[in-house]
């Protein structure tokens, strides 16, 4: 090499130094180690919700005293935010789009919940488990049985049953009409990273979600009452086959999030609350949760953690709830999560209110009860916080709690 290339690649080299060496204003992830075998997020992403959410790679603004994230967080994508303002915390790759597994059944919910009263009954047809795809997660609805909306929705919730989501879509209308309504539904949240080939989850092509969108979707779903419940309820008594001249006996079914149950070596994180969890061939591990702690409430979403860790998805979202609650006031958002495109944000009927995503409401807290039933857990604990989004008649109405379960006071601390 000559003596000019030479002297020109010192002063390259010199001037690229203090950019290499820079300390980013966040900790390394393992995903953000060199790994050959990973695949790499897109480098233009959906901005919605804040330009930065848009970016490759950890996204956060420490301010001081605030606690560095977690190393041991190997998600391909995940996100933590402030639900009640809709603040983004912190955030990693948070709109690459991948597979999301079975918290897909959050927007299936979400958008079909509401149209079919929970007392209705319903006998299965062969016709409708038929295409419930090989593999499949199941709760064990039988044809020529008769269940009540309620019974499908527990199936769907604790068991992640796609044989029970299968019959509420076909109640709903068929397959393809619920699989349009998912995905209007979607729009409308702004969850537009979203694309919804099957309504329970299942592994097929082109069908895709993102971190942002998923906690979009859980912050819609938990401002219904039935939601909160059905994603609360830690056990419950499913109808069994009924047999002629027999009284139909039940089996208990038990919920797959083990940030709930607390089984296979997972503690039961202080304040869970929901949501739901996914695992796909495709999307390997999924995981959206709420939790409160001291009067504030954290959703987090983890997709595809790589560690090879035990539980992973379940540790990661611990990781990153601890360090959310222990963060919150001491870190700048980076983002938010957007209200629905119909959504009103104007501070209608109430002078006192402020406006949306603001963070600041802290109005009187609601008057508690505490009901159990199907061996579930019980609701309407009045949770303090400031605004939030409330989904009623196409408004986005602003300073309302959504109680959360009695649930959150009930856990061991982790």
């Amino acid at each position: 090499m000559s003596a000019l290339k030479k002297t020109a690649l010192t002063v390259l080299a010199t001037a690229l130094l203090p950019a290499l060496t820079a300390a980013p204003a966040f900790a390394d992830t393992l995903d953000d180690k060199p790994d050959k075998k990973q695949p790499k997020p897109p480098a233009i992403m959906s901005t919605v919700g804040g330009a930065q959410l848009g970016r490759p790679g950890t996204q956060v603004d420490l301010g001081p005293g605030a606690p560095v994230l977690p190393k041991d967080v190997s998600g391909r994508s995940w996100i933590v935010a402030d639900a009640e303002s809709g603040d983004v915390l912190a955030a990693h790759n948070a709109h690459w789009r991948l597979p999301p597994a079975s918290t897909l059944k959050m927007l299936f919910a979400d958008t079909v919940l509401p149209r079919l009263p929970k007392e209705t009954e319903h006998t299965v047809t062969a016709d409708e488990l038929a295409e419930v795809g090989e593999g499949s997660s199941l709760v064990g609805v039988k044809e020529d049985q008769t269940y009540t909306v309620h019974d499908l929705w527990l199936g769907v919730f604790l068991r992640s049953g796609n044989d029970a989501v299968h019959v509420l879509s076909e109640m709903n209308g068929g397959i393809d009409k619920t699989v349009e309504d998912m995905q209007e539904h979607a729009d409308e949240l702004q969850a537009l990273d979203t694309e919804v080939v099957s309504p329970d989850g299942y592994d097929e092509p082109g069908q895709v979600s993102s971190a942002y969108d998923l906690t979009l979707i859980a912050r819609s779903g938990m401002q219904k009452k039935d939601f909160r419940e059905y994603c609360s309820t830690v056990r419950a008594d499913f109808p069994g086959e009924e047999k002629e001249g027999k009284k139909r006996e039940t089996f208990e079914i038990q919920n797959t999030n083990r940030l709930l149950t607390g089984d296979y070596g997972i503690t039961p994180y202080k304040g869970i609350a929901g949501v739901k969890n996914g695992n796909t061939t495709h999307a390997g591990a999924t995981f959206t949760g709420v939790a409160e702690r001291d009067g504030r409430v954290l959703l987090v979403t983890v997709m595809n953690p790589n560690s090879g860790e035990s539980q992973a998805v379940y540790k990661e979202a611990g990781r990153l709830l601890d360090w959310g609650f222990e963060a919150a006031g001491n870190v700048e958002p980076i983002g938010e999560l957007v209200p629905p495109k119909s959504a009103d944000t104007s501070a209608s009927g109430d002078g006192d209110r402020e406006p949306a995503n603001n963070g600041k409401g802290a109005p009187a807290k609601p008057a508690a009860s505490d009901k159990s039933g199907s061996g579930g857990i019980g609701i309407a604990l009045g949770v303090t916080g400031g605004v939030l989004v409330l989904l009623a008649g196409g408004a986005f109405l602003v300073n309302r709690r959504w109680p959360l379960p009695d649930l959150v006071r009930r856990l061991p601390r982790r």
